[in-house]
């Protein structure tokens, strides 16, 4: 039998935001994920290896390639495919398009966090960031929050409104703070080092929802903001000790590991506890998702929907 490659527009057709979302959520019922990451580096190139591995869901291989000379060719700087394989007898069951997993396993970890923290009357969700993510997570948002209304900050302005320009109903907003305190929702997806998003300016009831920050260096929110709220990631074994957001500030005592209400594999802890709280989600990301991801994919590809 043939293995099928899942290319990204056919792939992406047969999608479901909130199906994703529950497949994410019935993976973290299984057995917990082993993963492990590997790095090649030839100078400024790197290949990625991420690996999970489930028991009763299978394995899976995500290949990134990350070449920053690409850009200035016109060609995209990261490249990879994926590989998934069956978890009764190792078979290769599907390679997909890195970039069809990539968006849909990024942009559902933090729907599925919205899903249970977020207030379920939110009207007003803002984009930090204007680049290839951000367009994934409001189509993602607007599957869960169809009646928001949509807001976009950039930190280049012009940025922000080439998106608007291509997404029917979205605001650009120039200044940060005002947004920020105007949302119900606040989703960003930054590769800043230094917190964009200051604790002052969050308000009683919000949602933050923190995807940018991937490196021990990075962080999106300061330390005021993570006192102010209840904090959840959606996986202990990928943010602690190794993202900024989370590993900086324990390191310096404002906050400590325990103060982690939850991650994803504690579901009866995951979700807000009054209308007031505001709640923070950082998302790690992990090969583990990738692999839930995976067969949430391949299940429809080989039903046909």
């Amino acid at each position: 039998m043939s293995v099928p490659v899942i290319p990204f527009d056919a792939g992406e057709a047969r999608l479901d935001w909130i199906a994703l979302t529950d497949a994410l959520a019935a993976g973290h019922l299984l057995p917990k994920a082993e993963i492990a990451d590997t790095f090649l580096y030839r100078d400024p190139d790197t290949l990625l290896n991420r690996a999970a591995w489930i028991d009763g869901l299978g394995l899976a291989v995500k290949s990134a390639t990350i070449f920053p000379g690409n850009t200035a060719k016109g060609v995209s700087s990261i490249n990879g495919g994926v590989m998934l394989f069956s978890d009764a007898d190792g078979g290769l069951q599907a390679i997909i398009d890195f970039h069809l997993v990539t968006k849909w396993k990024t942009a559902g970890d933090s729907l599925l966090a919205a899903r249970r923290l977020a207030r379920p009357d939110s009207r007003h969700i803002l984009i930090v960031g204007a680049g290839t993510q951000a367009h994934g997570l409001h189509a993602a948002y607007r599957a869960a929050f169809p009646q928001a209304t949509f807001t976009v900050w950039n930190r280049t302005v012009a940025k922000a409104r080439a998106m608007a320009e291509t997404i029917p109903g979205l605001e650009v907003a120039e200044d940060l703070e005002t947004a920020v305190r105007a949302a119900d929702i606040v989703t960003s997806a930054t590769m800043s080092t230094n917190p964009l998003i200051l604790g002052e300016w969050l308000q009683p009831g919000q949602h933050i929802d923190l995807i940018g920050a991937y490196r021990p260096d990075m962080r999106e929110v300061d330390d005021t903001a993570l006192t102010r709220a209840r904090l959840f990631v959606d996986s202990l074994d990928t943010t602690v000790g190794h993202i900024g957001e989370i590993k900086i500030p324990i390191e310096t005592d404002v906050i400590t590991a325990q103060d982690i209400v939850a991650d994803y594999y504690a579901p009866a802890d995951f979700r807000r506890g009054s209308e007031d709280e505001i709640t923070i989600f950082k998302n790690g990301g992990g090969a583990h998702l990738d692999l839930m991801t995976c067969r949430y994919i391949l299940d429809q590809w080989e039903a046909g929907v």
